[in-house]
């Protein structure tokens, strides 16, 4: 995972928040309030990030094209202090939610996800004993309730480990072919990996 430094936000300063979403997520992910986020994102997020993703979700409900968040007043609600400069409890929240991919930066706003994604097997594999068993459970029920939406969820990972790790569409789209993707699946989903991770590539270079 990249290190994502956000910006300075001035408390004082609303800050836009837009919904982040694509079909593969929508399809196969999770209620940002679901328990699946809160028992498994959350030894990842850590939960100052998986508050705050939450709370920007709430938010959606009410208003589903987005929103302008007062970071000082947000911070204070989530009990992270006054302080929204780089390196305040805040901003690291936010830095978090950009590191994993469930937000990042656009035009001044910020673009958080409406749905989040399985767990990474690599991710996954880092987990306590009780937690691995308990997400291998999660694994086996969905792949029981549709299994068109299984495979699509794994080729999703697949494509995703494969852009993760430095490789080109052709070189996810070559995986995705190895472990027997279906034809109709292979182009879209390796586009759609390059294109997620893509975001946090040139937020990344921005900062340079």
């Amino acid at each position: 995972m990249l290190a994502i430094a956000p910006p300075i936000v001035d408390p004082t300063t609303s800050l836009w928040v837009s919904p982040w979403i694509d079909d593969v997520t929508n399809e196969t992910g999770h209620d940002p309030k679901s328990a699946y986020v809160e028992r498994f994102w959350l030894g990842i997020l850590g939960p100052s990030a998986t508050w705050l993703l939450r709370s920007m979700s709430y938010g959606f409900e009410t208003a589903p094209e987005g929103f302008d968040l007062a970071p000082g007043e947000m911070a204070r609600v989530l009990g992270l202090g006054e302080r929204t400069g780089r390196h305040s409890p805040f901003l690291r929240s936010i830095a978090r939610l950009c590191q994993f991919e469930l937000a990042h930066y656009r035009g001044g706003g910020l673009v958080v996800r409406a749905a989040i994604p399985w767990i990474e097997p690599r991710m996954v594999a880092r987990m306590p004993a009780q937690l691995r068993q308990e997400h291998a459970l999660w694994d086996q029920a969905d792949e029981e309730g549709s299994a068109y939406r299984a495979m699509r969820r794994r080729a999703a990972l697949t494509a995703m480990s494969v852009v993760r790790t430095g490789g080109s569409v052709s070189d996810a789209e070559r995986m995705l072919g190895r472990t027997g993707c279906h034809p109709s699946m292979v182009e879209s989903l390796a586009a759609w990996a390059h294109e997620q991770h893509g975001f946090v590539i040139q937020y990344a270079r921005s900062l340079d």
